[in-house]
C-alpha cells in the first residue's frame, strides 16, 4: 500500500546528485515493487520511483533513472552519471516519456530487432508507454508497415492517428490471423511483445522466415510458454529478449540515443502521451496501470 509520509531530507554523497523534484515517472517495476511481485527484494520502508526530472542546486534541469527507487518524493538523490541535461523544447512529462519507455523503444527496434527499412511491425500494447512511441519509431526507422495490436477501439485509434498504418485486437484467441491479415496476408518480420502468455506463442506463429519477436515484459503474468529450438531453425525465426537495465551500461546505448529522442521530440516528429497524477495519488496511478485502463506515459506531480 502506497501512503504519503514526511521522511529527512536525502542527502547526496560523492560522485551524487539531489535532485528538487519536478515530477517523477511511474513503471511496471514501481508496481512490481511495492506488490510483491518484484524478482528482487525490498526492504521496507521503501521509496517507489525509478526516474525523476528537476533541478539540481546549481540549477541545471536534469532527467536521471535511479533503478534503487526513491523518485515518489519532493527530493530525490541520483548517481551523477545517470543524469542527462534536458533541452528547454522538451516538457517535464515527455522527458520523463523518453528515459526508460523512450530507450525502451529505440533498443528493441534498433539493438534487438534491427529493423532493415522495409520489414514491416507489429507492436503489442500499441497504446502503452513503450508501445506509443515504438508505434512512432517503426515508422521514422523506415518501417514498411505498422500494425498496432490492442485492446479497445478508443486505443487502436490512437495508435493508428500517431501512425499506425493498421490496428488489430489483442485477444489471443485468433491474434496470427488478425496479424497476418492486417500485413496484406503476409507474415511479419518483427513483433515486439510485451504481454506474455497466450499471445507470446500466438505471436510466434504470426512471423515470416527470418522474422523476430523481442519479448520484453510479462503483463499478462502468465509466464512464457517454451520455445523449441528446431521449430524456430524450421521456419528461421529468432526469439530475443530485452531488459534495458543492463543495456544502458554498453557505449552509446544511454546518452546518444536519448540525445536523438529529444531532438525528435524538439522538433514534433516524435508525440510522447501523458497522463499526470498529484504524487499523493500514486496508488491510484498503480492501479489504474496494473488495470491496463491507463495510455501512454504516467507522471507523478509533486
Amino acid at each position: 500500500m502506497l501512503v504519503p509520509v514526511e521522511v529527512g531530507a536525502p542527502v547526496a554523497g560523492a560522485g551524487e546528485l539531489l535532485i528538487e523534484v519536478d515530477a517523477a515517472g511511474v513503471n511496471y517495476a514501481d508496481i512490481h515493487r511495492t506488490d510483491g511481485t518484484s524478482t528482487t527484494s525490498v526492504e521496507l520502508p521503501f521509496i517507489p520511483g525509478s526516474e525523476v526530472i528537476g533541478r539540481t542546486w546549481d540549477g541545471r534541469r536534469v532527467l536521471a533513472h535511479n533503478f534503487k527507487g526513491g523518485g515518489y518524493a519532493e527530493l530525490a538523490v541520483v548517481a551523477a552519471d545517470d543524469a542527462v541535461d534536458v533541452p528547454g523544447r522538451v516538457g517535464d512529462a515527455e522527458a520523463l516519456a523518453l528515459l526508460i519507455q523512450g530507450l525502451t523503444a529505440w533498443h528493441l527496434l534498433r539493438s534487438s530487432a534491427r529493423l532493415s527499412r522495409g520489414e514491416s511491425v507489429v507492436v503489442n500494447a500499441a497504446a502503452g508507454g513503450v508501445g506509443i512511441l515504438a508505434v512512432q519509431l517503426a515508422r521514422l526507422f523506415g518501417a514498411g508497415r505498422v500494425i498496432a495490436v490492442a485492446s479497445t477501439d478508443e486505443k487502436r485509434k490512437l495508435a493508428v492517428s500517431l501512425g499506425a498504418d493498421i490496428a488489430v485486437a489483442s485477444d489471443p484467441d485468433g491474434y496470427a490471423a488478425r496479424v497476418v491479415a492486417a500485413n496484406n496476408n503476409r507474415p511479419v518480420d518483427v513483433v515486439l511483445e510485451s504481454t506474455g502468455g497466450a499471445t507470446f506463442g500466438a505471436a510466434l506463429g504470426a512471423l515470416a522466415g527470418f522474422g523476430r519477436l523481442v519479448t520484453y515484459g510479462n503483463a499478462a503474468h502468465e509466464g512464457r510458454p517454451l520455445v523449441d529450438p528446431a521449430l524456430l531453425a524450421e521456419h528461421n525465426r529468432a526469439v530475443a529478449g530485452f531488459w534495458l537495465q543492463p543495456a544502458l551500461k554498453a557505449p552509446g546505448a544511454f546518452r546518444e540515443p536519448l540525445a536523438e529522442l529529444f531532438d525528435l521530440v524538439a522538433t514534433g516528429k516524435l508525440e510522447p502521451v501523458v497522463a499526470e497524477y498529484p504524487l499523493t495519488e500514486a496508488g491510484r496511478a498503480h492501479e489504474e496501470l496494473r488495470a491496463r485502463r491507463t495510455t501512454g506515459k504516467l507522471v507523478l506531480r509533486p
